[in-house]
């Protein structure tokens, strides 16, 4: 007779359960017995914090949709009753709209990672690239939601965007139009962006979010050190230098979860305008299409690219400037999903490369923090110019990156994951 130190009853119920649904064989595969390398370290914290702070904007946002109105006459109104009159709706706001700005940071803290550690290179193409499809759509799903509370950046913010499209030759005037539904931006926009923002792209979201876990869970984990586990095995076919990703990594996760959630109470509690990040001063006020702010920015996690649209100041070949700077915002984008095919290191960890890839991932980092403190910024001509300088340094990184990563001289891998 089997043993178990189930009780009969549960285990006929898992039994039951899974004639029905492999609920037992998804555990095992995706938590007890999916073997992780033993040496990942902080940076692999900001995976499984992206999940948790996806879940916040999901919970967050269903209760916020219970008192929200999306039309022109009363959405700003709407938020406000929230803020003021529904019970508890201030917290659940702010944990909304500062949850967004964590998403973000998380999410790039998580690419860091990868850029960092090469976990872009065989055979984890299809990660990266899920991951940055995902990427596109917390994007778009931000700049959406980005227009819902009706204030004057929200309302300002959306128009400059939206007409970004309309210096595309030829069908940019019609397409600038189909995207607002209007020849402004109207009401019809704001319910459009609504049912996008709460319906279409968080669909999308978690589509690509399985997407993502269940390729990466069938090639495996990177590690700071980039190199297979799986090629050393003990008797029973157990990576050597891997270990159960339940208990040891939920139990450890459960730390990085723990500071962070200090960290971002500390912001909602305290600091919930994020001094005028988060939630700008403007947006305090009902948008008016006849009064424009003095100075149009997006939202801090957008600004890096807006700086790049903004760098572009010059004609070429009878194009003009605003649809170069549209297509250098585009490229900036795109090419992160080719970043894969880019690299010709034959090691993947910058733990092993050489002194040419460390420089220009340096580079890289300080030319994309400079955008992004630079698109916060009202526009000077010395900032033009640096923002120009960082624009060349930010493709620098990926179109020069097929010479330096074949060129240089990489240190060699150790047989084992080091602690």
């Amino acid at each position: 007779m089997e043993r178990s130190d189930k009780p009969k009853a549960e285990r006929g119920l898992m039994r039951w359960v899974d004639d029905r649904f492999p609920a037992t064989q998804m555990l095992r595969e995706h938590l007890t017995q999916y073997y992780a390398p033993r040496n990942f370290n902080f940076w692999y914290f900001f995976g499984s914090l992206a999940l948790l702070v996806l879940v916040n904007q999901i919970l967050t946002g269903v209760w916020l949709t219970m008192t929200y109105t999306p039309t022109a006459e009363e959405a700003f109104a709407s938020v406000e009753t929230i803020m003021r009159d529904v019970e508890w709706g201030w917290l659940i706001r702010y944990l909304h709209t500062t949850g967004a700005s964590a998403f973000f940071v998380v999410i790039y803290l998580h690419m860091f990672r990868g850029l960092l550690y090469g976990s872009y290179k065989a055979p984890r193409e299809l990660v990266w690239v899920f991951g940055m499809a995902l990427y596109l759509a917390l994007m778009a799903e931000a700049f959406m939601g980005y227009l819902l509370p009706w204030g004057q950046m929200s309302y300002w913010g959306a128009q400059v965007i939206t007409s970004l499209f309309s210096a595309i030759p030829a069908i940019g005037p019609g397409l600038a139009e189909w995207i607002r539904g209007d020849y402004l931006v109207t009401g019809i926009t704001l319910n459009r962006f609504f049912a996008l923002h709460v319906v279409a792209l968080p669909i999308v979201i978690l589509a690509l979010v399985v997407l993502h876990i269940v390729a990466l869970h069938e090639v495996g984990s990177n590690n700071p050190d980039g190199i297979d586990i799986k090629a050393r095995r003990d008797a029973d076919g157990k990576p050597l230098d891997g270990i159960p990703f339940h208990p040891y990594y939920t139990l450890k996760d459960l730390v990085g979860v723990a500071v962070f959630l200090f960290v971002f109470c500390v912001v909602v509690f305290y600091f919930p305008e994020g001094g005028g990040y988060f939630i700008e001063q403007p947006n305090f006020e009902p948008a008016n299409p006849l009064q424009t702010p003095d100075h149009i920015a997006p939202v801090w996690y957008f600004t890096p690219f807006y700086a790049i649209l903004r760098g572009v100041t010059f004609s070429l070949f009878g194009l003009e400037a605003k649809f170069l700077g549209v297509v250098a915002m585009g490229f900036a984008i795109a090419v992160l999903f080719v970043l894969p095919w880019l690299d010709r290191s034959p090691v993947r960890s910058m733990r092993y490369k050489g002194w040419m890839s460390r420089v220009m991932l340096g580079l890289f980092v300080v030319c994309f923090t400079t955008l992004g403190v630079l698109g916060v910024l009202p526009s000077t001509e010395t900032r033009t110019v640096i923002a120009q300088i960082c624009t060349l340094g930010y493709f620098a990184y990926f179109l020069l990156m097929p010479f330096y990563t074949r060129l240089e001289p990489t240190r060699p891998l150790p047989e084992r994951v080091t602690d």
